[in-house]
Parts: C-alpha cells; sequence; structure tokens
C-alpha cells in the first residue's frame, strides 16, 4: 500500500477518532435520513491480468439520493490514471451508477453493499498500436460509514471493477481480454 492511500487512511480515521464523542452525543437527535448528497473519494487499486498488472491511485466524485437510511442511488466519476507495464499501457475513467442498500448498526454507523453499471472510456496503447474501448459493465461493491456530524458522513469501501479489449487488435500481443481492478478507498459524503 503506497503512502498517499495510508496518508488518507490515517485521516480518515483520525478524524472519526476525534468525532467519535460529539457523534454519540448526537445520537439522540432526530436526523432527516433522505436528501441529496455529494461525495468525494481517494484510494488505491490493483488491476489483475497479464500485461496490465499494475497497482495505482484513484480519485471519485459522487451525486446521489438517499431515500431512507437503508437506499440510495447514486452516479460517480471515477479516474483510475494510468497504469500498466513495459510495452503496455493503460488509462482509464469513467461513471458509474449504483443502488446502495445499507444497514444501518448504530445511529451513527452502518454498512452497506453496492451494484451498478460502470461505463469505461479504457485507452490502451500497446506494442506501438493504440486503441480506446467504450464500454458498460457491471460492478459490485460493499463499505462502512460513519456519520460525523448530521450532515457529514465519513466512509471506507471495496469495489470490484472488470473492463475489457479484443486481443486480436494488438496482434495477439496481449495476453488476455482485459483487467480487473481490486479498488480501496476513503472518503466524504456531506448531504444537503
Amino acid at each position: 500500500m503506497n503512502s498517499g492511500i495510508r496518508l488518507a487512511f490515517a485521516s480518515v480515521i483520525t478524524v472519526s477518532a476525534v468525532s467519535v464523542p460529539a457523534a454519540w452525543a448526537e445520537d439522540s437527535l432526530e436526523r432527516d435520513r433522505s436528501g441529496p448528497y455529494i461525495s468525494g473519494s481517494y484510494g488505491g487499486y490493483k488491476a489483475h491480468g497479464g500485461e496490465f498488472e499494475d497497482e495505482n491511485d484513484l480519485l471519485g466524485l459522487g451525486l446521489g439520493y438517499q431515500f431512507n437510511e437503508f437506499f440510495a442511488l447514486e452516479a460517480e466519476y471515477i479516474d483510475f490514471g494510468n497504469f500498466g507495464e513495459d510495452e503496455v499501457e493503460g488509462k482509464l475513467k469513467g461513471a458509474s451508477l449504483s443502488a446502495v442498500g445499507r444497514l444501518p448498526l448504530t445511529e451513527s454507523f452502518g454498512v452497506y453493499g453496492k451494484a451498478g453499471a460502470f461505463a469505461s472510456a479504457f485507452d490502451v496503447d500497446a506494442f506501438g498500436e493504440g486503441e480506446t474501448y467504450d464500454e458498460v459493465s457491471p460492478f459490485v461493491g460493499a463499505g462502512v460509514d460513519f456519520r460525523v456530524t448530521p450532515q457529514l458522513t465519513a466512509f471506507a469501501e471495496y469495489n470490484r471493477y472488470n473492463v475489457d479489449i479484443d486481443e486480436s487488435d494488438f496482434n495477439g500481443q496481449v495476453t488476455n481480454d482485459g483487467p480487473e481492478f481490486d479498488t480501496g478507498r476513503v472518503g466524504l459524503k456531506f448531504q444537503f
């Protein structure tokens, strides 16, 4: 795990530890659990798949609507940056739309799962040739969240993405049909 990811995890843990007493004190307050929200996240990923084996940082920006404490819909832009090795390099970015199912464990803490579709633009430069693959593929994820204030929530989550390429585009020199991504990230969500 690189130092940027460690710093991000340490920041969320520190903010959570400092704000736990205040959040527990607010547990008795009635909270509105519905409404729009925005989110920002930072993390890292591990790409699996032949020449695409690599790890790097990612950034995410999201917009969602929380219908109640159990269900939300979320749209998000994710930038995976550049990755790859030797003569094969990829650049991936995309937008996702997902349904989020949440199980509140306390007034401030919960676990959630998400599933949806990821519309990606995957630029591949391999062995002197370049191709762009635009596709929509399913993804799944899970996470935990902690409400710091009535409007601000910290979260940590894992997601799994998959993108495909056509091996024949590179004269059979690419040995797989595209990478899979395991991602881990932390972030903040602000609910209006």
